[in-house]
């Protein structure tokens, strides 16, 4: 899975590392916690081009 390039992975500056701002529950925080082939449903590319398009 690539977090690095979705809409809900991002800076928090408290604890000074990346996190995800969706909350997972119980059993999808330990598929993720695994690694492997956990495919995320709340997945979203985040596409800054996109959202300009909204704004004009």
């Amino acid at each position: 899975m690539i977090c690095d390039n979705c809409a809900y992975y991002d800076y928090d500056d408290e604890s000074e590392m990346y996190v995800c701002l969706v909350n997972l529950d119980e059993d999808e925080l330990y598929k993720f916690m695994q690694g492997g082939n956990f495919s995320c449903p709340y997945y979203s590319p985040y596409d800054e081009y996109k959202i300009v398009e909204k704004q004009n």
